[in-house]
Order: structure tokens, then sequence, then C-alpha cells
């Protein structure tokens, strides 16, 4: 007897004969885009080197902890306000106390990130109210010296230690918040107070109200009850954790349990969906008809809309017959188009039923296939977080940074001082009330010029890399699914383990090409985030061609990105089936999609119906359940809740965990779908249902488009 086997189709399309140990064309292959592989070898080896040095020059407490008008951190072991420091003469400083809180409240907090105040690191809070001209003639004032600048003597005047700003002006009773003194303002009947009063001596003399500190300490650290409610969300969760993973738990089985059902039940979502669209459509048409009539002999429901003109209460053309008149057009052209539609297409949109139903059992043969996102999920976190650590100590790798402040007009405000050469400068002579504070860090050598393109770079290759992972799983996806497919006797012909062969393979053959796809979506991602920034830096210009430039050119690479998405996507299913590089894979998916454009559209919008049905169903469930329970509203389980400060914590993360969970399943889902599909394609085009190449179709794809194998029909 002759070779019945079929002939399968090789790295380029080619046929090759049947061998024994050859279960499907995307089994013979070679390496693809190699120079894109080095390429990305050597940025990873760039990406790492300057990840080591960033992590050499860089200090995250820059960022984390306060620091005073010296550039020094408050209470940090190895600084000068250190218990342990040598150069401590006082014990551990951890708080940051500003001389004049209520000069927060300036635009130049905005501009400069530092309040133009002296600012020194105290043992503790002020816990009492006093000035400087009424402590320096009490017993106070040892207690008083504490909050003065390091190193005070008093051997000055009054109004010199003022002039100085050695010492403040006033003290007010604060309170620790994020490591930084604020006044201790509360309210009592609606007026707020600081201790029993409504108005402090601000040190010179005069009164002030109480509003003021309240605007101070605001802009100094935002909402002054931050930490508290921190706390209680802290509190919350570690009573409602293990409810919380019981929700989650829940949404995971009900996700598989709706990609089971869909085998069953896709065809029925589908078709009732169409009927429920063109009974609400029918229901439209009636209800403007009935409108219509009634309106008919009302005084002014004759006028036209033309001689009404434009008004902004809407309701006024609703007593307008002929605006239910367009109305009852507008439904009666939708209704007749989707009619037509649907006698047009009904063959295609069963063909994507069935293509539906087809992915269902794939992925029930490939099981493993729904835990691939948890991978996903993992090395997409560790590109966060290197990014995240890197970004942040190539942002603390600066220098601390010395400006000169003032509060009266000074020609050297904000100019660059040093602190140790600026009592004797000549700006110091022409300000006297001028001032050298830390204002920032920063500094002008090569490597902190070369910081913001460092900046760049580090976002470029996460763009890079996270492309990469998400590639990595697109093309192992499909090739699981492809091997179904590709299988003529399901499931006898599936490989043993088919989603961690095509997880091998697209390591060791196609990193060049995941490389080259990820590398192009990066480019433009990072364009994008470019213009972000530079449309950032033009809302406060005037010129509204360059605002009409930017929108314009925004719109252009958003569009731009979703379409290499939805490129690179079919392109790696192209590389999963046949092994082929980036660019003949993305020219060959593209041609065949066109070549079938219409079912594409069909099987897109099915698909999107039912994903966005499952998410609904799924999301909606788990969090109304949640809602329900961690509300005491459930009697057989009341006492089971925990008692909450905020029930809105575990049900919002509920409803976010099963948000993501879906998600999860249903991209698994969708790629089965895309994958069969393109199969589905290619198996109409290159096979002829021949002895030598048969339709690797379903039984129920065959019957609906009438093809047959021969084989089978001899038999």
């Amino acid at each position: 007897m002759g070779d019945e086997r079929p002939h399968y189709y090789g790295k380029h399309g080619t046929p090759q004969k049947y061998d024994p140990t050859f279960k499907g064309p995307i089994y013979n292959r070679g390496c693809t885009d190699i120079i894109c592989c080095v390429f990305l070898l050597l940025a990873i080896v760039g990406y790492v080197a300057v990840g080591i040095i960033a992590w050499t020059h860089g200090d995250p407490r820059k960022v984390i902890y306060p620091t005073d008008s010296r550039g020094e951190f408050c209470g940090q072991k190895g600084t000068k306000n250190d218990f342990h420091s040598p150069f401590s003469n006082s014990r551990n400083k951890p708080y940051l106390f500003y001389f004049n809180i209520v000069k927060c409240a300036s635009p130049l907090v905005l501009l400069e990130f530092q309040c133009p105040t002296p600012q020194i690191c105290v043992e503790k809070c002020p816990d009492r109210y006093l000035t400087y001209l009424n402590a320096r003639s009490s017993r106070d004032f040892e207690y008083y010296k504490q909050f003065c600048v390091p190193g005070f003597k008093n051997n000055k005047g009054v109004a010199e230690v003022l002039q100085d700003g050695d010492c403040p002006a006033v003290l007010i009773p604060s309170k620790p918040l994020a490591r930084r003194c604020f006044p201790a303002i509360h309210a009592y009947k609606g007026v707020l107070m600081v201790g029993n009063e409504t108005t402090y001596e601000d040190g010179h003399g005069s009164r002030k109200n109480i509003t003021d500190l309240v605007e101070g300490a605001k802009k100094a650290n935002g909402v002054l009850e931050a930490r508290q409610l921190a706390m209680r969300i802290f509190e919350d969760y570690t009573v409602s954790w293990y409810w919380i993973i019981i929700g989650l738990v829940i949404a995971m089985a009900m996700s598989l349990l709706f990609i089971i059902l869909l085998r069953f039940l896709a065809g029925i979502m589908v078709w009732v969906m169409i009927i429920m669209v063109i009974l609400v459509l029918g229901y439209g048409i009636f209800h403007c008809y009935m409108e219509y009539s009634r309106l008919r002999g009302e005084a002014g429901s004759d006028v036209s809309l033309v001689d009404l003109g434009f008004q902004t209460d809407f309701r006024v053309y609703l007593h307008l017959r002929q605006t239910w008149l367009a109305f009852m057009i507008i439904l009666s052209i939708l209704e007749v188009i989707i009619i037509l539609l649907l006698i047009f297409l009904r063959k295609r949109i069963l063909i994507a039923i069935a293509l539906i139903k087809e992915a269902s059992r794939a992925v029930g043969y490939v099981m493993c296939s729904l835990l691939y996102p948890l991978v996903t999920f993992f090395l997409l976190c560790l590109c966060i977080a290197y990014w995240a650590s890197t970004a942040v100590f190539l942002s603390t790798s600066n220098e601390a940074v010395y400006k000169i402040f003032d509060d009266s007009p000074c020609p050297f405000t904000a100019k660059t001082c040093n602190p140790e050469t600026f009592p004797s400068s000549n700006e110091s002579r022409q300000c006297p009330n001028a001032r050298c504070q830390f204002a920032f860090y920063g500094g002008e050598s090569g490597y902190h010029r070369a910081l913001l393109g460092l900046q760049i770079f580090n976002a470029f290759m996460f763009f890079w890399l996270a492309n990469f992972v998400l590639a990595l799983g697109q093309v192992t996806l499909a090739g699981a699914f492809a091997s179904y497919y590709w299988a003529l006797r399901k499931p006898d012909d599936l490989p043993a383990f088919p989603l961690f062969s095509a997880f091998g393979r697209a390591l060791r053959y196609h990193t060049g090409s995941l490389a080259f796809g990820a590398l192009i979506l990066a480019i433009v991602q990072i364009i994008r985030v470019i213009l972000e920034y530079l449309d950032q830096r033009l809302k406060a210009a005037e010129n509204k061609f360059a605002k009409c430039l930017m929108t314009c050119l925004k719109c252009c690479f958003w569009c731009l990105e979703k379409f290499i998405k939805f490129l690179n996507r079919n392109a790696y299913i192209m590389i999963a089936i046949y092994g082929t590089n980036f660019c003949t894979s993305a020219r060959n998916a593209f041609f065949l999609l066109m070549r079938n454009i219409i079912r594409v559209a069909v099987l897109d919008k099915v698909t999107d119906f039912l994903f966005l049905l499952g998410k609904l169903l799924i999301v909606g469930s788990v969090g109304i359940l949640a809602f329900f329970f961690f509300t005491h509203r459930i009697r057989i389980v009341q006492d089971t809740a925990p008692p909450l400060n905020y029930y809105w914590v575990p049900i919002l993360t509920v409803i976010v965990g099963s948000y993501l969970i879906a998600h999860g399943f249903f991209s698994v889902y969708g790629m089965c779908v895309d994958t069969l599909f393109l199969c589905f394609l290619e198996d109409l085009e290159r096979n002829d249902g021949s002895a030598e190449r048969p339709y690797f179709m379903s039984s129920t794809l065959k019957k609906l488009l009438n093809k047959t194998n021969k084989k089978a029909a001899e038999s």
C-alpha cells in the first residue's frame, strides 16, 4: 500500500513528506532573527550595568526620609543626626521641625519641593506654646534651645538671632506625621484650635489665625490623617484576608466553569444576544411611533428642528414630532442593516461559534495553559521591580544642592550657593536676610548630566522586556493550541506536554523574533511617553498650533501602537505555527487576515461580546456576594463576617482581583480562539481534503463549509 499520510509544511511553506516522528508544521524550524537576539542580550548587559551604577551612586533614603536644611537625614544611621554618629552631640533626632510652617504654603514649595524656611532635625516635636522673647527670660530657654540650629550659642541679641534664623520665633504644640512635626490642630464645635487657642502669636509681636497653620501643613505633607487611614485599612486586611482569598478562589472557579460552558452554550448566548438587540431596536421604533402619534395636534409640536435652533435644554426637543420621526428613521435603518447583515453573515457567525466551541475543547485538552498567566505575571513583576528600583536609585544619585532663600526681594534668590562660604560671600552682604539652604538633590558632573538619558534608557528597556515577556506568553500559548489543531487525530496526536514544548521552542528558536516585535512596540511606546512629557510642558503655553500638533501626534502614535499590537499578536501565532522570522510571519498573517476580513470582524465581535459577558457575570456575581457578606446581610453567616473599619476595602479588593483573574483566564481563551482561527484559514487555503492534503479542522467546521476528506468519504 502507498503512503496515505498527509504532507506537512515546513519553515517556508514547502511540502514535506510524512515523518513518523513529525506531528505537525510547528516542529520543523530553525533559529530566526539572530541579530535581534544578540541586540537584546547586549541591551540586557547594558541594562544591568546601568542598574549597578545606579545602585552604587543612589540612596533611596533621599525620597523616603526627611532632610534638614543642611541636607542631612533625620535620625538615620551614619548621619550627623544619628545618636551613633561621632558627629552627633545630642540624642537621636528622627523628626523634622519647620521654623515657620506657614511659609510652606508658598508656591515655591511646588517648584523647589522644599519649604522656604529653616528646618532642623529634633528629638521630639514641641509640646508647648512658647515665643523666643518669652522663653529667653524664663526657665524654658533650655527646652527652647533644642529647637535652634545645632551649635547655637546665646551670644547674640534677640533681633540678630531671629534675623539670622538661628532659632524659631515661636514654638507651637505639634505632633509627628511622616517623621515631620505638624501643628496639633483639632476642631472643637466646628472651630479650629491649637491647644485652647484659635489664634497664635507669631513671635514678632502680632497674632495670626490658626487657618494659616492649616494651609502650611497641607502644603507640607497633604492630608494630616493619611497615616491613621492607612493603619485602619491595614487592620481591615489583617482580619479579612482569608475571606478575600475565598472570594478570589470563587472567581477562579467561575471563570473556569464559564470557559467549559462555552463549549455547550456559546451558540445559545450569541443568538440570544442577536435576538435581544433586534427586539430592543424594534421596541425603540414602536416607542418612537407612539410618541410621534401622541404629539399630533399639540400646540408647538410641529415646529421644525431648523426653526427651533440649538437649545441648551435638550428636553425641549422631546416635545417635537420631528425629533421622534428622526429617531424612528434612524432606528429603522439600524434594524434593517442588522437584519441584512444577519442574513448574509449567518454562515460566518456559525463558523465563529464553532471556533469558540473548538477553543473550549482545546483548552480542555491543554488545561495547564490556564496557569501560564501566572508565569507571565511573575516575569512582569520582575521587570517592574527592576525598573522601579533602578529609577529610584537613579533619581537619588544626585548630590545636595543648596540655594539662596530670602523672604524679602533679593536678586540672588534661587541661586546656588555653598553653605560653608555663604556667610562671607557677596550675596550675603547684599541680601542680609538671605539664607543658604538645602533645596534638592542634583549635580553638575558628566554622570549627573547623563541621568536624564539613563532614565529614558531605563524606561525603554522596561518597555522592551515587558513586551518580550508578553510576546513569549503569546507564542507559547499559540504553539500549544496550534499543536492541538494540526493533530489529525485529536487528542491522540497531541504531544505529551504541548505547553512546555511550545515554551522550549519559543526560547530556543525564536528569541530574536520575539525581541524584534517587542523592540518595534517599545520604540512606539517610548515615543508616546516623550510626547506626554512634552504635552505637560506645553500646557502652560498659549501656542494653539503647538497644542493641536501635539494632540494629532499623540492620536497617531496611539493608533500606531494599537495596530502594531494587533499585527504582533498574529505574527507570533504564525511564528508558532511555521517557525518563520518576524517580518515574514507578520506579512503572511496580515495578508491572510485581509483575505478574510469579514470573518475576522465577525469572530472579533462575537468573542468580544462573550468575554464582556463573562467578565460582567463573574465580577458582578463575586462583587455582590462580597458586598452582602462583608456588610453582614447574609443571615446564615452573619456572625462569621469580620468587623471592619471600612467594608469597601475587602469588597474593592475582591472586585479588582476577580477582574484580573477573569482577564487572565479569558486572555488564554482569546489566544486560543485567535490561534485556531489562523490555523483554520491556513487549513482552508493550503489543503483540499485529498489523501495527501486532508483538512485538519473539526467535523463541525467541515460540515458547515461542506468540506470532507476523501479518505473518510471513500470509507
